[in-house]
């Protein structure tokens, strides 16, 4: 685990916001180069399949291999769950979405640690998704235990937080669900009239790490959004997974998963996983949002990207404490 930062050393870094949106964009643009790459080799040779971000760890705790037919570097949802299976029979949002919370619930020995799942309807999808490919990368604090995430007014701050940097991915959509499954030999996208929205990754990485790093960052959790059951069902699948340690990550099969390690805690999973929510969703429709609320992480966001000399470290933790 990366050092604790207190909030008097990190506002200091507000300096070097500039350097790391452009580290990080530079980042960015090499690893869609590498991308491109990849998908022109795998149309001249189909047996070369990618494996998801997060396979090639969590492969080697399951001792399973997952791969797409297409050149999306994600694990296909068909892997997870038995897609078919659920289209061959009625099934609705509710349905899916609790089996959905099931099998993550049973993973890691029945104890549900690694992993963050849940469904979000559609529209308010969209607008991450659109809000994402606007600021696809910022920071996100996480508070200590025995810490206040906002000092007493009037005196300086010493207190623990932890920043993770964050990073949106986009990537084609899957085909459309059926009972049949997907045809294995097809390498060709949906058609536009059966398009389904982007699905989308998250990863979020130490801020130190990734400030020393760069691209090289181990990711501490992973986020896909799975938007298989969008049109047929209004929803996008959640998935977080959570990186295991070294020793979890070269267990084998037969060793008990319950006492499994991870990077991150299930706690901070969560809160990083809401702050998602809190940063992506301006106009949330729910009893949560606020007109306040939302022009504060809109401004966040604008500044972090296109104004880093006037981002501030207190503000941001002055709004997580808030909506939080």
């Amino acid at each position: 685990m990366s050092p604790l930062l207190p909030l008097v050393g990190i506002t200091r870094q507000g300096l070097e916001l500039s350097e790391l949106r452009t580290r990080a964009k530079e980042a960015a643009r090499r690893k869609e180069v590498a991308n491109v790459k990849s998908a022109q080799l795998s149309q001249a040779h189909p047996q070369r399949l990618d494996k998801s971000p997060s396979e090639l760890v969590r492969s080697k705790v399951s001792g399973t291999s997952s791969n797409r037919k297409d050149s999306s570097p994600v694990k296909a949802l068909e892997s997870i769950i038995n897609v078919p299976r659920l289209m061959s029979t009625p099934h609705t949002a509710e349905q899916i979405s609790a089996l959905w919370t099931t099998y993550h619930a049973s993973r890691t020995g029945g104890t549900g640690r690694g992993f963050i799942c849940a469904s979000v309807p559609i529209k308010l999808y969209d607008k991450m998704l659109t809000i994402g490919k606007q600021y696809p990368m910022f920071v996100m604090p996480v508070p200590r235990e025995g810490s206040s995430a906002v000092p007493p007014e009037g005196r300086e701050s010493t207190a623990a937080h932890e920043f993770y940097f964050l990073q949106w991915d986009f990537h084609a959509p899957p085909f459309p669900p059926s009972a049949t499954g997907p045809d294995p030999f097809s390498r060709s996208p949906p058609s536009n009239a059966s398009a389904l929205p982007q699905t989308a990754t998250v990863l979020f990485t130490p801020l130190q790490e990734y400030k020393l790093r760069q691209s090289f960052a181990t990711p501490y959790l992973i986020l896909t959004f799975y938007p298989d059951f969008a049109q047929t069902h209004g929803i996008v699948l959640l998935r977080g997974e959570i990186t295991p340690s070294a020793a979890t990550a070269a267990a084998t099969p037969s060793q008990d998963t319950s006492t499994a390690r991870f990077l991150l805690s299930q706690v901070d999973a969560q809160l990083l996983t809401i702050g998602v929510q809190k940063f992506y969703l301006w106009g949330n429709e729910s009893a949560d949002s606020s007109e306040n609320g939302d022009r504060h992480a809109e401004k966040l966001l604008r500044q972090f990207h296109e104004q880093p000399e006037e981002f501030n470290w207190a503000d941001l933790l002055e709004h997580a404490r808030l909506t939080s």
